[in-house]
């Protein structure tokens, strides 16, 4: 196995310049998220993220165009638990640098249980999660981010958490001036700058390169503001000299697994489904086994170094392969210009005003809400609509990784549900109790002159698609309405496989066609299911339905 999954050196130009530009853009949005993870004093640590994040997920990954680094579930998340981790402190505050330590503990948990995923080859099951669990979870993700912008945008201190910021928000509703201009700006800059111009320079980043120099020339001016030096939040300090090690604190266990559970879960579904979409785009294909792994050294090695947890951003990859990325290097060559940042722009980057992320993020978070299918889904599907919604106020007001695998469980019901209907309703068209409907008509002629000969004293059931326990039940409740014949057959030719439940449905059956007496017969099994069915000392198996009718013409006239 290649050390590194799509490496090569023939697209080398085309790597550096798409990785020099997805670079461009997670600049803004590496300190955004951390910002918003981390309150006060954590951008530098979705910065770190990015480098760390974005450099071994694509060393090690299995998607060679897609740009890792922090991302809105993930940064949300991390929110979520920074929350968790002050109530058990009984504090209303920490400062970031006290906090980090606690977080990096689920952060390389995290890492691990991707690692683990990958080991155990889970990655295709994890993409299977249905459309309207993933859209009303990130359109979820999209409104919390939303919510917890608004204050900074306004430059109001507002408490963490969905509630409690809007509730702290509108309790202490008084704007400040000078944020309220430069989130507007910002907010006139990522939604109506020019095309001509964001084609080159992203929007984000163009406001970061005006609005920043702006405000420190406006605002630090003392005879603006009455003498008081630069009352615009900003984002502070960067620490000097790159990336640190720094011990994590692994000081409650409980938290630690679960949240880096969460972390880990939510990564690999964003991970993998921004490979899909790096798939479509570059029509390739990603090895998912692979870029589960990858993102967890990448995730577990951030720990250490105090990086922001991170996943597959799907932006960036899609701005990477559009400027000509198409192997690892590009991803790696984003994480060295984002090194280079670091190192050599720190003090610039702490001149960043906290309510110009917030409208970045605003954006952002507007992005992510799946509007195309919201504003729809009630109009294509009653239950699916209401799986997205209640996914949707889960993830916003109740728990992330319970609204996907509630979501994900009623979804799934709903589906077998669907599938057992629709299995039962061609049982109901194709076995009529009498026998004098189309039942015998579909067969062919030498079968149904078989049938016919029986003289209605055999009853032909023919089952049809891969059967499910909830075929199983429906099955059952069928057969006890049928009691006039002597003869059983069911006809299982055109069925793929079938449950363990279904099996035992069936066994149940030729059971008590033989406690009443009754002749029994299964015509049709293939390999796969013959096998399971002989398993179950089901008797009476025969190869053909027409073999089945003949046997059963010999019961009748014995």
């Amino acid at each position: 196995m290649k050390l590194i999954h799509g490496f090569n050196l023939k697209n080398i130009r085309g790597d550096i310049l798409g990785g020099l530009t997805a670079a461009v853009v997670a600049l803004p949005l590496a300190l955004a998220f951390g910002e918003t993870a981390l309150g006060d004093g954590g951008a530098i640590y979705g910065l770190y993220g990015a480098v760390i994040v974005g450099f071994l997920a694509a060393l090690f990954g299995g998607t060679p165009s897609q740009v890792s680094g922090p991302t809105g579930p993930m940064s949300v998340t991390v929110a979520v638990l920074v929350i968790a981790i002050l109530q058990r402190e009984s504090l209303s505050s920490l400062p970031a640098e006290q906090i980090v330590p606690l977080i990096m503990g689920a952060v390389i948990v995290g890492g691990l249980f991707q690692i683990l995923f990958g080991l155990l080859k889970l990655g295709k099951y994890i993409t299977l999660v249905p459309y309207s669990v993933v859209s009303g979870f990130m359109s979820g993700i999209g409104f919390i981010i939303i919510a917890t912008q608004l204050g900074p945008l306004l430059g109001i201190p507002t408490e963490k958490g969905v509630l409690n910021g809007l509730i702290s928000l509108f309790e202490n509703f008084s704007p400040f001036i000078p944020a309220v201009v430069v989130s507007a700006l910002t907010l006139i800059i990522v939604f109506l700058a020019p095309r001509k111009i964001t084609q080159w320079v992203p929007s984000p980043l163009l406001a970061l390169l005006i609005i920043t120099p702006l405000s420190v020339i406006i605002f630090n001016d003392s005879n603006l503001i009455e003498k008081q030096k630069d009352l615009l939040p900003r984002i502070g300090e960067i620490p000097e000299g790159g990336l640190q090690f720094s011990m994590p604190d692994f000081k409650y266990k409980t938290l630690i697994l679960t949240g880096g559970l969460q972390l880990a879960v939510l990564g690999a579904i964003d991970s993998l489904l921004t490979s899909l979409v790096a798939d479509n785009i570059t029509q390739t294909r990603h090895d998912s086994n692979r870029e589960l792994i990858g993102q967890g050294i990448g995730n577990a090695v951030g720990g250490f170094f105090g990086g922001l947890p991170g996943a597959g951003a799907t932006m960036r990859t899609v701005i990477n392969v559009k400027s000509g990325g198409g192997t690892p290097i590009s991803g790696m060559t984003h994480s060295i210009v984002l090194l280079i940042v670091l190192v050599a722009a720190g003090p610039l980057a702490s001149q960043i005003p906290k309510a110009l992320l917030a409208g970045i993020l605003i954006k952002v978070g507007l992005d992510i809400i799946d509007w195309r299918f919201l504003l729809r889904a009630h109009k294509l599907s009653l239950k699916t609509a209401a799986v997205m919604y209640g996914v949707l106020l889960m993830t916003v007001f109740w728990n992330l990784i319970w609204a996907v695998l509630v979501g994900v469980f009623v979804a799934n019901m709903l589906t077998i549900d669907s599938i057992t209907q629709t299995q039962l309703e061609g049982m109901d068209e194709d076995n009529p109790i009498n026998n004098e409907s189309s039942n015998n008509a579909q067969l062919p002629a030498d079968e149904k002159k078989l049938f016919d000969q029986c003289e209605g004293e055999a009853m032909l059931f023919r089952l049809k698609g891969p059967l499910s326990f909830g075929a199983a039940k429906g099955i059952s409740e069928r057969m006890m309405l049928i009691k006039k014949y002597k003869v059983l057959i069911l006809d299982i030719t055109d069925v793929p496989r079938m449950g363990v439940t279904a099996s035992l449905a069936i066994e149940d059956m030729m059971l008590e066609a033989k406690n009443n007496n009754r002749k029994a017969f299964v015509a049709g099994a293939n390999e796969k299911v013959k096998e399971r069915l002989s398993k179950f000392g089901v008797e009476g198996i025969v190869s053909s339905r027409k073999e089945a009718l003949t046997a059963a013409l010999n019961e009748l006239n014995k």
